[in-house]
């Protein structure tokens, strides 16, 4: 169980600060706007963006959290890597830009195998027969 903890929170925290600590602090910059522009979409989608990850860090990271809230976060964060992903190659072709989105997919999806392993109910010894 100890393993699982630890791929959880390693990939949980880098999760958390690649989508909601670096988003918050850089949201508002002009390389932040230039890159949603370029992508074909409008800077109010930045400033969304932007809360929803925020909203699904925090859901991620805080223990007491419902596990139905933290569901929902996996999926959203899925939905904007593939989103991402779909995005770069359509705009830019298949190109370096375009493998950001599939590594980070990788990381959530450890974290998200890793959050299951870890609810998981430890399997109890049966007593020895005589």
């Amino acid at each position: 169980m100890k393993k699982y903890t630890i791929i959880f929170w390693i990939t949980t925290v880098l999760l958390v600060l690649f989508e909601g600590v670096m988003p918050a602090l850089t949201f508002n910059t002009d390389l932040a706007r230039e890159g949603v522009t370029h992508l074909g979409y409008p800077v109010y989608f930045l400033y969304m963006l932007t809360v929803y990850k925020v909203l699904g860090a925090l859901a991620l990271i805080v223990p007491r959290i419902p596990s139905r809230i933290k569901e929902w976060a996996y999926g959203g964060f899925a939905f904007v890597f593939v989103s991402a992903f779909v995005s770069h190659i359509v705009v830019d072709g298949a190109g370096v830009m375009a493998l950001g989105p599939v590594i980070a997919l990788v990381v959530l999806k450890l974290s998200y195998w890793s959050y299951h392993k870890r609810m998981l109910p430890v399997p109890v010894a049966a007593p020895a027969s005589k």
